[in-house]
């Protein structure tokens, strides 16, 4: 059967993880809207704050910005499935959030590479950071890490809306690219392809980051002041980069090669990891621990509450 504006796809993970919707929908809603206001809150505290535009806030309050892009497109979504009784969406719905969950995923994990990089410059070589991290190697930095991303999730989108379907049941509670593959009725190959080039590519990624922190935990161990500044800024760097990391390739591989006949709802569970605690931890782990945010934050909130009286 072709493609058209008839389809609709039935996300079948939401009925085999939730017992009680009306619980979630409480719960998720609130998850969300603090997700909203933490990520926003630290967003127009670096925009409003001059003193605040140096080349790793400016990275967290990418993170923040791609953090609400995700949220957005899955959140409510979710929360529109748990108030009915039935799970569905439109084909080009489910194209549509397989393009911008993909790119969000992908910008996620390219903007930590590049937090890496920037951290691996700060401690390595301090006295060469502002000629090597400057105000256009920014911007060219955060370029390249949306510009790669939403054209990986492009080609990504193509490939599969070029495939005809023979069923319409995802086993997720959303879509995913893997999800709607396995429906096809024709050879599959071309996406394999790329989705290993993918894998690959950011792979690459990963061996690079190891090597910037062995580098850096090398520079810490050597020097008192290096540590303190590890602590501030690479640990929670660390911590983000890891949860995210683990995540994702627990949710590719258990998704491709995990068996399909058990462990739903923890799968279903372990998959909603990197749409959910990323945009919820970032702005607090950064807005927590680094004292330039939490410091602003506060005077700019005592102000308003100030003016208020």
């Amino acid at each position: 059967m072709g493609n058209s504006t008839e389809i609709l796809f039935v996300l079948q993970g939401l009925s085999e993880t939730v017992s009680s919707k009306r619980t979630y929908f409480i719960l998720i809603l609130l998850v969300y809207l603090f997700t909203l206001l933490a990520n926003l809150t630290l967003i127009g505290t670096v925009i409003l704050e001059k003193t605040l535009h140096e080349p790793m806030l400016v990275f967290v309050c990418n993170l923040c910005v791609n953090g609400v892009l995700g949220a957005s497109t899955f959140y409510p979504k979710i929360l529109m499935d748990l108030s009915s009784d039935l799970s569905v969406t439109s084909y080009e719905a489910c194209l549509g959030q397989i393009f911008v969950l993909y790119s969000y995923a992908l910008c996620e994990y390219t903007t930590l590479a590049v937090m890496a990089y920037d951290r691996y410059i700060a401690i390595c070589k301090p006295l060469n950071y502002h000629s090597i991290i400057t105000p256009g190697k920014v911007m060219k930095l955060l370029f390249f890490t949306w510009f790669s991303s939403i054209c990986e999730s492009v080609v990504v989108a193509i490939l599969i809306a070029r495939l005809p379907l023979c069923g319409f049941n995802i086993d997720k509670i959303y879509c995913t690219a893997w999800s709607v593959i396995k429906l096809s009725c024709v050879d599959t190959t071309i996406n394999n392809i790329y989705g290993y080039i993918v894998m690959i590519f950011h792979g690459s990624q990963a061996v690079l980051v190891g090597i910037s922190y062995i580098h850096i935990i090398r520079a810490c161990v050597r020097s008192p002041k290096e540590r303190s500044k590890f602590m501030q800024t690479c640990l929670p760097h660390l911590i983000a980069l890891s949860n995210f990391f683990i995540a994702l390739a627990f949710d590719l591989m258990y998704t491709r090669y995990g068996p399909t006949d058990r462990l739903h709802a923890l799968r279903n569970f372990m998959s909603l990891d990197y749409l959910i605690i990323p945009p919820l931890l970032n702005p607090l782990i950064y807005g927590l621990r680094l004292n330039q945010i939490r410091r602003k934050i506060f005077r700019i909130f005592g102000r308003k509450t100030h003016a208020l009286k």
